[in-house]
């Protein structure tokens, strides 16, 4: 039970629905606080009970010093965890198993559940094994021979334990799930007979968890001790971070896209260092970024380090929960409260900060990361002699080129750079419509102009939701990206954790045997030596039309 010592417990009417809240501004002190922290005031004020969270974790927070070091610990309870299959599964692993102890202890084993709503979307077992036409079946069948035995089980999971919900194999990345179907941005539920409502957040078992923090929900990738902690109602420990303030101002240029922006923001971020810290996006040009573009920036947040990267509610929120067919009473709630509770986005508002950066959004241009670490942006203007002096660095002055002969006796010259994966893939960037459709026409130009794809490369298309492909089929894009390459080899995450699959065989020989250093391109967040693929040295993330 609530203890709601400072007197904040209030009520809110909605369509006809009275809701128990927590009103913020019944803390002194609030009006100054980012949004970010303002979720943090709320949260604690909600989950008071005079043990594991205090009205001193209230305090802490309202009397929060943006230049301190963070010494002021609070508890935060989230209201819901996110798993994906990898991490996830150990986590119902240890459920059953208490279970089993109940079952040799006399007791109810049906007593134990998740205490929080626990959502788990099985996307990181599929593999780009095989590419090109039919792909996409080869590689489904492949996953489910693989992994038969942990779907079974997690289906008995969904089957079992109460408030665990498990999206199967093909539906989309976790992350981009979450944001399209599973994100309440207000949370409700009934305690003792009351209806609440009350900040979506959330830990999830994947680093990119931030994604959904462009909807305006406060959440964060953990380890999958702190998230079987979180299901079973023990609150997280934290100490209340200091919060840098980056504004946004001005458009984006004809001819840049999200991943232009993310690539451009995730350098400037590494470069002022935000490690621990949470990130937030205010300013006259917030309005200017779609949601999308606020998902990939946010999905992004472990790259340059921030636990957080988030963006407030706005009219853009409630533009995208209607597209994604929200129910429209969830809409109003989430409007009503937001701006009842002082969560609504205020261009002329500047909270206080431990830092502050800007960002005309005018200045961003074209843009790669490469070839070893996302922050390492590259103008595409400069991505040739940034090349040449990333290959010398590594010891080869000048570009090598050597005769293979390709299964059916073609002969090809391959080389140092030479592209020989160019993945469409990850959460970060093929759900935003934006580029996918780019993507797509870009594909339709270049068939119109007679290019092809060269036979030494390992074309993917793996997207991160199955909207995708029904846009592109609806646009008749479909057809010029399978004849330069790009056919579906799954919906799931695949190159960008390293489930490339094998490269061509006849180049892989090649790179063993001359010690080439090969690329691949891909539009996702990570580009590690070795992650990719074993025999691709050299990696760069680029948005879906350049790769």
């Amino acid at each position: 039970m609530t203890l709601d010592s400072l007197s904040s417990r209030s009520t809110l009417s909605v369509g006809g629905r009275a809701y128990d809240i927590h009103r913020l501004d019944a803390v002194a002190g609030v009006e100054r606080l980012p949004y970010s922290l303002r979720i943090l005031l709320e949260n604690v004020l909600r989950n008071e009970d005079g043990r594991t969270v205090t009205a001193e974790h209230a305090q802490a927070i309202a009397a929060w010093d943006p230049h301190a070091t963070p010494d002021r610990e609070i508890a935060f309870t989230p209201a819901r965890v996110l798993l994906q299959d990898f991490t996830g599964v150990p986590a119902i692993v240890d459920l059953a198993a208490m279970r089993e102890a109940m079952v040799e202890l006399g007791g109810d084993p049906s007593r134990i559940n998740p205490l929080v709503p626990a959502e788990m979307v099985i996307d990181h077992s599929v593999i780009a094994e095989a590419f090109g036409a039919g792909a996409l079946a080869i590689n489904t069948d492949l996953e489910y021979s693989r992994n038969i035995e942990r779907y079974q089980f997690l289906r008995w999971g969904q089957g079992a334990f109460r408030q665990l919900r498990v999206v199967p194999p093909g539906m989309g990345i976790v992350h981009q799930v979450n944001l399209e179907h599973l994100a309440r941005v207000v949370f409700t539920d009934e305690r003792d007979g009351r209806l609440r409502a009350y900040p979506d957040t959330l830990v999830g078992t994947d680093s990119h968890t931030p994604m959904v923090n462009g909807l305006g929900v406060v959440g964060w990738g953990v380890g999958g001790i702190e998230a079987e902690a979180a299901m079973l109602g023990q609150p997280i420990s934290m100490l209340v971070p200091k919060v840098v303030g980056f504004e946004l101002t001005g458009e984006l240029p004809e001819g840049t896209t999200a991943t232009d922006l993310v690539l451009t923001i995730t350098e400037r971020l590494r470069q002022h260092g935000v490690v621990g810290t949470f990130v937030e996006f205010f300013g006259s040009g917030v309005g200017a970024v779609p949601l999308a573009n606020r998902a990939t920036i946010g999905n992004m947040s472990p790259e340059y380090g921030s636990t957080i990267a988030v963006f407030p509610i706005d009219d853009e929120t409630l533009r995208y929960m209607r597209f994604t067919g929200r129910d429209e009473d969830q809409i109003r709630l989430v409007e009503a409260y937001a701006k009842e509770q002082g969560l609504w986005h205020d261009p002329s508002r500047r909270p206080d900060f431990s830092a502050s950066l800007s960002l005309d959004l005018s200045s961003v241009e074209p843009s790669l990361a490469g070839p070893r670490r996302p922050q390492d942006r590259v103008a595409l203007r400069s991505a040739r002699p940034s090349f040449r002096t990333a290959l010398a660095d590594a010891g080869t002055p000048e570009p090598r080129t050597f005769t293979v002969t390709m299964a059916g006796g073609e002969q090809v010259e391959l080389g140092d750079g030479a592209v020989t994966i160019a993945a469409i893939t990850s959460c970060t960037n093929t759900s935003n419509p934006s580029v996918m459709m780019a993507a797509g026409l870009l594909a339709k130009k270049a068939v119109e102009l007679g290019l092809t794809r060269k036979p030494w490369v390992k074309t993917t298309l793996a997207p991160g939701s199955r909207v995708v492909m029904d846009y592109y089929d609806r646009a008749g894009l479909t057809p010029y990206l399978s004849k330069l390459g790009f056919d579906l080899v799954g919906f799931g995450c695949t190159t960008c954790i390293g489930n490339s699959g094998p490269i061509i065989s006849e180049v892989s020989a090649a790179v063993h045997e001359h010690d080439l250093s090969v690329v691949s391109v891909l539009s996702g967040n990570r580009n590690f030596e070795g992650r990719i693929n074993p025999d691709v040295r050299m990696n760069y993330l680029a948005s879906p039309p350049l790769v």
